[in-house]
């Protein structure tokens, strides 16, 4: 095997040039981060990095072209923003390969892996597990990853027989990235004049919150312990936080401290 180990531009140039000069990007203009949904997959004007929109409210970047074609098969749906709508919308972090299109392993470590729901790598333990798994080239299906990207995966436990893996059972599982990664919709929050619209609001530990700024004034919601906050938020404005341990965190707006309100995190 050789390790291709691509910088996310570079990975994407080539491919995005020739698109471009097809002309499959026309018709998927969008003008405001409101035209984007979850699912979409957008784009910037100036940067070639092509990202997915969760359904949590963040955005994923594709890090290279080989995670990215594990998924889709080009780049017809892909929807352009300006630089300023994109850099509103929050990132989430990387996507991973779709589990069992792919084995992947990295120079540093001579372990192969298979991909289990949520980037979760699975040891292949030996040869005949991988034949028996992907078929006799086996070998072909195999990733080098960038030491730099592995540590967007998990460690589960290693496939120590063909019945415990099945890459077709993943594949077809696996429908989209939201599914992947288990991504649901943010309990929202306004802020009014009046304060925050619910008060508290209930979720589960690696859910999300997305604060939004319904009022004509600039408001915050800042943590009480000063931990975590929205900054200024102005008119329109939104801001997404994921809670991942569970307790309650109490908040206040830094604009008007008689305005607070209390997000309770169950296991």
């Amino acid at each position: 095997m050789t390790k291709r180990a691509f910088s996310f531009l570079g990975s994407f140039i080539a491919v995005i040039a020739l698109v471009g000069a097809v002309g499959l990007w026309h018709t998927n203009r969008v003008q405001a981060s409101s035209a984007v949904a979850p699912g979409d997959l957008i784009r910037g004007t100036t940067f070639s990095a092509v990202y997915y929109m969760g359904a949590d409210g963040f955005r994923y970047v594709f890090p290279n072209d080989k995670t990215y074609f594990t998924w889709y098969s080009n780049f017809d749906t892909v929807k352009f923003l300006s630089d300023a709508d994109l850099a509103k919308i929050q990132m989430g972090g990387n996507a991973t390969y779709k589990p069992g299109s792919k084995m992947i392993k990295i120079n540093s470590d001579p372990k192969t892996y298979a991909i289990s729901a949520g980037g979760v790598l699975r040891h292949v333990s030996s040869e005949a597990i991988a034949i028996s798994l992907y078929g006799s080239a086996w070998n072909t299906k195999i990733d080098d990853v960038p030491d730099g990207f592995f540590t967007n995966y998990s460690i589960g436990s290693a496939v120590a027989s063909a019945s415990d893996y099945s890459a077709t059972t993943q594949s077809a599982t696996a429908t989209s990235i939201n599914v992947d990664k288990a991504l649901t919709a943010p309990e929202i929050i306004s802020i009014t004049a009046n304060g925050y619209s619910p008060i508290d609001v209930t979720i589960s530990v690696g859910e999300t919150i997305q604060f939004t700024n319904s009022d004509t004034e600039k408001h915050t919601a800042t943590s009480d312990d000063l931990s975590w906050g929205t900054g200024t938020m102005q008119a329109g404005g939104t801001f997404t936080h994921r809670f991942t341990e569970a307790g309650t965190y109490t908040f206040f707006d830094s604009y008007d401290s008689g305005n607070t309100g209390a997000i309770y995190v169950a296991e």
